[in-house]
């Protein structure tokens, strides 16, 4: 279902181009965790941006010996991808072709929906359990390829048990002990099958305040499910976040987020963050600068100290003009490689990777 957009205007802070209010419309096509509304960065030094059609080129797989999870690279894939035998070993083929030494699957999605055959009762009870795939056979896939497997699991927006709990909308809040204690089963229940990491996505309220004002209940209370996940999970399995794009600019260690994610308090019970860097959901300047926005956010973010993962964008939302997606993905890639971060997923919510197998390839 298409979200509705909400426009909403910020101050952009562009350096010596001065400041610029800009409106911007949020919001793209379920399941996505990207509807945050515009952000302020900070200026730090950037490069002239790069050719953007110039080949980025990967290591191989068997290149890299290291495996901690900030630096695994691989690609998103929905429930209904991954039960797609055909399609999946496709996917999988040419992630092994570019080198790529991971994979991000859905095990339970923003509308509540769990992609294997749970035994939780409480997901049977709420009607969550729609397998699309037999979890311990695609563990067992994906691992013989020698692929690293991420299981993605959606945590407070939830439909399904928001209605249980009585919610007056589609979300449960970090803050209820029966959506905290749903969550921690769900995710102890898919680690049991030998999955290699958990990817914690909406680890957070809505997106429903002001910035610029304290949360520290919000904050804690998402600091606190980590902490708790964190402690279940501690044998045999990596944790990680997916987090708003704007949280990488300095100002959010302040805590000033109506969504709760202050990421030095998060990154203390997860093994990395995964800022999802889309340049599409930042200002008009920054759309149209891929390479940019990604060099800076990610810069900050380093300065902090934090290790990422960043979520990089294989869709087409907000092109510049006359730049074609591969071109797009080239920019972004170039902007992690000046950095050197070796690790980074990429988004398509229809699990179509073409242009970016064209971008590795060095096509147009």
């Amino acid at each position: 279902m298409q979200r509705l957009l909400r426009a909403i205007k910020i101050p952009v802070f562009l350096g010596v181009a001065g400041v610029v209010t800009f409106v911007m419309a949020s919001g793209w096509v379920e399941p996505y965790e990207a509807d945050a509304p515009p952000v302020t960065p900070k200026a730090v030094a950037v490069q002239t941006p790069p050719t953007v059609d110039a080949p980025t080129a990967l290591p191989a797989a068997s290149a890299e010996p290291s495996t901690s999870p900030e630096a695994r690279r691989g690609v998103y894939l929905t429930a209904n991808v991954a039960g797609d035998g055909a399609l999946l070993n496709e996917i999988l083929r040419r992630s092994l072709e570019f080198g790529f030494n991971a994979v991000v699957i859905d095990v339970k999605d923003n509308g509540g929906t769990l992609g294997y055959a749970s035994q939780l009762p409480q997901a049977a009870q709420i009607g969550s359990v729609l397998p699309r795939y037999d979890l311990g056979q695609l563990v067992e896939l994906v691992h013989s390829k020698g692929l690293y497997f991420i299981a993605r699991q959606v945590v407070f927006s939830d439909p399904k048990l928001a209605k249980a709990v009585g919610s007056p909308d589609e979300w449960v809040r970090p803050t209820n002990a029966t959506a905290v204690a749903y969550n921690l089963a769900v995710a102890q229940e898919v680690a049991a099958y030998g999955v290699d990491e958990i990817q914690f996505d909406y680890v957070r309220f809505p997106d429903d305040g002001a910035l610029g004002v304290p949360y520290p209940e919000r904050n804690a209370a998402v600091a606190d499910f980590l902490q708790q996940a964190h402690r279940r999970l501690a044998d045999g399995v990596h944790v990680s976040a997916d987090v708003f794009g704007r949280t990488l600019w300095d100002w959010n260690a302040n805590g000033a987020d109506p969504i709760g994610q202050v990421l030095e308090r998060m990154s203390q019970w997860v093994d990395t963050l995964s800022p999802m860097i889309y340049p599409s959901h930042y200002e008009r300047y920054y759309q149209e600068r891929p390479y940019e926005v990604v060099k800076r956010g990610m810069s900050v973010g380093l300065e902090r100290g934090l290790t990422l993962r960043p979520f990089l964008q294989a869709f087409e939302m907000r092109l510049p003009q006359g730049m074609s997606l591969p071109q797009y993905i080239r920019a972004q890639l170039k902007a992690l490689q000046e950095l050197g971060i070796k690790g980074y997923l990429f988004w398509n919510p229809r699990g179509d990777y073409s242009a970016l197998w064209a971008a590795l390839a060095g096509k147009p």
